[in-house]
């Protein structure tokens, strides 16, 4: 018997349903958060994010720490109970102690490898909550994504655990970026049918929200094969002052010869007195998605799938010879960035992928890359 749940005690409902319960029946959908944490030397890379899959029954999470050449990945999934406000999952746990203001982070080390991955690290918001556009994707007629996602920027304390060492993670020398998206996403599972007949031909992607001592650039540019732009966005966000939108941005990316992995790149804006803006990016530490994170085209565990009750794995992947994950090169990568904008330096996230073909940055298709 279908029964309420403790969160249907506040007045927090948008449809005549339960709050266990999601308004769509599609199987896709999803609300999940990710969230980056970084040191400004380009020493450590941690990606942690938890999601809940409410029409599957499924919530799991990840983190993963990058240290050098090392990946180390902890992945976690479980049936979904009626407790919502509960957001952990095996030795993962997020808590929101002060909504959009302060959160907390923990992993929980193996019990039987106390060299494993573990953490506790509070992440304080310095500058509001931004809504991203509104994101949208067919694939012909077949909705396949539709997501409304807000980003945010801060500082982070705490400690991280790994290999028999403790990395202190100190505010002013490390920075934390995190985004919360809900909607519906694609889950591993369901065939695409007709929607193969309409496979794009190249995928050009970048997200990146930059912290700055008093201000925080949010910049998003998804584009067809063409050029032709589907998803636009960028806008400077100062406490206690109006957003202002950034202009159309343009990217010049300088790419490691041979690859599509950036080393450095420009981001050409605007004010809104049209002056040009020239946002600078230099990657420091990078995380393919597909890697331990479980985004696709991850070969083993991706979000949202079963994978029994009280699943949990850890991995440590070796990420110096690039021949040994080939998906990664057709995934989203993290890049950890140091940015400079009008004579001041500030740290952010510089997530970038570009499958097939994509005229503006001359790749003909799926096997170009830089010269």
């Amino acid at each position: 018997m279908d029964r309420p749940i403790p969160l249907d005690e506040y007045p927090i409902h948008q449809t005549p349903l339960s709050m266990k319960h999601v308004a769509t029946g599609d199987r896709n959908a999803y609300d999940r958060c990710i969230f980056h944490v970084f040191d400004h030397q380009g020493r450590a890379l941690l990606i942690a994010g938890l999601g809940v899959y409410p029409n599957t029954g499924v919530i799991d999470a990840y983190a993963t720490l990058r240290v050098g050449d090392r990946l180390h990945a902890v992945r976690a999934s479980d049936a979904l109970t009626d407790d919502r406000m509960n957001l952990g999952v095996g030795p993962l746990r997020i808590t929101a102690d002060t909504p959009l203001r302060r959160l907390a982070l923990h992993c929980a080390p193996d019990p039987d490898d106390p060299n494993s991955l573990s953490y506790d690290i509070v992440w304080n918001a310095d500058f509001p909550a931004l809504w991203e556009p509104h994101h949208v994707q067919r694939r012909g007629d077949r909705l396949t994504l539709e997501g409304r996602r807000f980003v945010q920027a801060g500082r982070c304390e705490g400690v991280i655990r790994v290999g028999g060492e403790e990395i202190a993670v100190t505010a002013g020398e490390w920075t934390g970026t995190r985004d919360r998206s809900w909607g519906v996403r694609p889950i591993p599972g369901e065939e695409a049918g007709r929607g193969d007949e309409y496979r794009p031909e190249g995928f050009h992607w970048l997200w990146v929200p930059a912290r700055f001592d008093d201000r925080f650039v949010m910049v998003i540019a998804q584009e067809d094969a063409d050029g032709y732009r589907t998803l636009n966005e960028a806008v400077l966000v100062r406490e206690g002052r109006p957003d202002a939108q950034l202009g159309w941005p343009q990217a010049d990316i300088t790419y490691r010869p041979g690859t599509r992995h950036p080393e450095r790149a420009v981001i050409h804006l605007t004010d809104q007195s049209r002056k040009p803006l020239e946002l600078g990016v230099e990657v420091l530490a990078s995380s393919p998605l597909a890697v331990g994170a479980g985004y696709p085209p991850a070969d083993g565990w991706q979000h949202g799938t079963w994978q029994g009750r009280g699943w949990t794995d850890r991995q440590i992947y070796d990420l110096s010879d690039p021949a040994a994950h080939p998906m990664a090169a057709y995934g989203v990568t993290d890049h950890a960035a140091r940015f400079t904008l009008d004579g001041q330096t500030g740290y952010g996230i510089f997530e970038h992928g570009s499958f097939g073909r994509h005229d503006p940055s001359g790749f003909a298709d799926y096997t170009s890359v830089a010269p």
